[in-house]
């Protein structure tokens, strides 16, 4: 239930605020810490089980993947009819649950039925974690406060390379799946008790919009807008990047410089690139202030050009530690983009269409990103570019071509959004 709305406006950027947007990033942390954890213990995992690559992969990507992408929408409707405080919680005692009893998984079978339970759940997240945070804070902050939350996926993946990674070698793989599911279950706790579900718009004088609209009426109405069509599209490109690179920094490292062991250091540019994701929202929200709303897409702009020159020197450096060093820098930048393409979105849907609306945008970023991103590029790696830098050459032909084409569609969406941003 709601509270008053006279006392939820008093919330609205308050200490307690920031003390939610503090603990919903910690889940967000949590959630991509169980997400990543199964790529960092693969190895172990196939060896024990006998797994092929293609298993490891349809565990990984595939069994995670069409779920958490195909569920998102529903999820994101329910999170705008329903309860967000109890889809948060009840998703978080889920996917933590799946993965502490992961580690007793003793066939494929298993390890993929709890993956599939962990997409599910995750998906509820950050459809009802956008739509909450929207009525937390004033609008002008939104791209700093989603990218604080948005810096949640690079630290989890980051504790998913340093600490997954040093507990399975200190123990074994079984181990570091209890260790990373455990917290989660604590966390669940005390959300229940900190969290408090807010009016629906409550930053809106005048909330004028249909509360009984259909679900093929909302998700028309979000998709006819052109500026939200030419956001999915522009950010798709900056997370086929993402995911791309993530897939294939092993590879770069192992075949090309034969320095497997360098791999878990990468952990340690996803952690700063947590740091630039908030760094770049704040940028977002004063380009905002000083000029126009609309020039919040120039930060898109800058992930996906500005990288491109460390790209190039890292994928074709000499050395791994070099390689290592450019390359993980270009991530900083490149993956800068992730809370204001969530944060924009909320200016363009009416307040009981941001969930939906968040939810449609992880299944397009999803689809293109993960789905898209990583199987495209492995083919022209096994195809098109052979040879010792044959993977270098084609992740920067996907590099360069996702940047350019996302920074033309973020041009064009600057046009449209003065005629379709919502009041707020």
């Amino acid at each position: 239930m709601s509270l008053p709305k006279e006392k939820a406006k008093k919330m609205i950027s308050s200490p307690y605020a920031w003390l939610v947007l503090g603990l919903l990033t910690l889940i967000y942390i949590s959630s991509f810490v169980d997400r990543q954890i199964i790529a960092v213990l693969a190895p172990q995992i196939q060896q024990e089980l006998s797994l092929t690559n293609f298993q490891v992969g349809l565990m990984y990507g595939t069994s995670f993947s069409i779920i958490y992408a195909i569920c998102g929408i529903p999820m994101g409707r329910l999170a705008d009819i329903y309860s967000r405080k109890i889809m948060i919680v009840a998703g978080l005692l889920i996917w933590s649950l799946m993965t502490f009893i992961s580690g007793f998984a003793s066939s494929l079978t298993f390890l993929i039925t709890a993956r599939f339970f962990v997409g599910i759940s995750e998906s509820a997240l950050s459809p009802a974690v956008y739509s909450l945070l929207s009525d937390y804070f004033r609008p002008d902050q939104r791209a700093t406060v989603f990218s604080i939350y948005a810096a949640g996926i690079f630290v989890g993946i980051g504790v998913a390379f340093l600490g997954g990674g040093s507990i399975a070698q200190a123990y074994n793989w079984r181990t570091a799946l209890m260790a990373v599911g455990v917290p989660g279950l604590f966390i669940a706790g005390i959300a229940w008790f900190v969290i408090r579900e807010l009016p629906r718009g409550i930053t809106q004088e005048n909330q004028r919009f249909d509360t009984k609209a259909s679900f093929t009426e909302v998700v028309s109405y979000i998709l006819k807008k052109k500026t939200v069509r030419y956001h999915f599209l522009g950010f798709s490109f900056l997370a086929f990047t993402g995911y791309t690179i993530l897939g294939f920094i092993g590879i770069v490292l192992t075949d090309i410089h034969d320095a497997g062991s360098l791999v878990p250091q990468y952990g340690w540019f996803m952690m700063a690139t947590g740091l630039s994701v908030m760094a770049s929202g704040k940028a977002a929200d004063w380009l905002a202030q000083q000029w126009d709303a609309s020039y919040r897409f120039v930060m898109g702009m800058v992930a996906g050009l500005f990288c491109l020159p460390f790209y190039y020197l890292g994928l074709f450096a000499e050395s791994a530690t070099a390689a290592l060093i450019l390359i993980g820098l270009a991530n900083v930048i490149s993956s800068s983009y992730n809370g204001i393409a969530a944060a924009i979105l909320q200016y363009l849907v009416k307040p009981n269409m941001r969930a939906l609306a968040g939810g449609l945008y992880l299944f397009v970023i999803s689809v293109v990103g993960f789905g898209v991103g990583p199987p495209f590029t492995g083919w022209l790696m096994d195809t098109i570019f052979t040879g010792s830098y044959g993977a270098a050459k084609a992740l920067m032909l996907v590099f360069t071509c996702c940047g350019i084409l996302g920074s033309i569609c973020f041009w064009r969406a600057m046009q449209t959004y003065e005629q379709e941003v919502e009041d707020d």
